[in-house]
């Protein structure tokens, strides 16, 4: 297939999870790095909608209750200047993909403005899309993604990727679709269903089970996975390569 006029061809698409995916960090850290009297309230919260317990739109507005005052763009310039991370091999994955062609798409409920502040201080390389919560966001940013999705809830994460790649003209089955949680599990079960490749990153027991409740066949893993409570093992986290996405995206994807 060929892209539309005046757009550039892209031979397969990865849509990814970022928080305990991509990086070890979770969606409220910056908040609980401003407030952290607020800290254990929203680690209750996150576990609650990425187990599917809790609907995103509420977790959303209990953030919003119990935060004292929205991020200014300063307090979060702060957090990403002292605790902002990755998982090895992160950054030359998306460059990597640039360079071959490979759409690359950030599909999380992390925050926007989070995202525009990331890419604004050059600490991640340019993405092709941005689908993430527009709750807190900043103002227009020339390093602002050119596609960017709203997510209100996990099961916009399948709709934002079949609309970026129906724009695109990017076959379902040139996906690569990574997750580490239950979240993550409408996104899975609509990649199943399309022929998509599914990566299970830092798996956690709540992906695996939504999955195996469902009959969906997980393709490939990527750092350690999780049995029920158990505790994250960051050292381990830390220690995976994401260059071992390559070989999966060449075998899988651009064959």
């Amino acid at each position: 297939m060929k892209a539309g006029t005046g757009q550039r061809p892209f031979k397969a698409m990865v849509s990814t999870d970022w928080n305990e995916c991509l990086s070890p960090m979770g969606p409220f850290d910056p908040f609980i790095f401003a407030y952290p009297d607020i800290k254990e309230e929203l680690e209750r919260i996150f576990k609650e909608y990425t187990s599917n317990k809790m609907p995103l739109s509420k977790a959303m507005n209990l953030l919003k209750d119990i935060c004292p005052r929205a991020l200014t763009q300063k307090q979060m310039d702060s957090y990403l200047e002292k605790k902002f991370a990755t998982y090895t091999g992160v950054s030359e994955l998306i460059e990597w993909c640039k360079r071959n062609d490979v759409f690359f798409m950030i599909n999380t409920t992390a925050s926007i403005g989070f995202f525009q502040r990331v890419l604004a201080r050059g600490l991640l390389p340019p993405i092709s899309a941005l689908s993430a919560h527009p709750a807190f966001r900043y103002g227009h940013c020339k390093t602002d993604p050119d596609m960017l999705f709203e997510l209100l809830e996990i099961t916009d994460k399948p709709v934002n990727t079949k609309k970026a790649a129906d724009l695109r003209l990017i076959p379902y089955e040139k996906i690569v679709i990574i997750g580490d949680s239950g979240g993550d599990g409408p996104h899975f079960e609509w990649g199943a269903e399309n022929g998509a490749f599914l990566v299970g990153s830092m798996t956690k027991w709540s992906l695996e089970g939504y999955c195996k409740d469902r009959g969906i066949q997980i393709d490939h893993y990527i750092g350690p996975c999780y049995a029920v409570d158990e505790k994250r093992d960051i050292e381990r986290e830390m220690a995976t390569d994401f260059d071992q996405l390559k070989d999966i995206i060449r075998r899988v994807l651009l064959r």
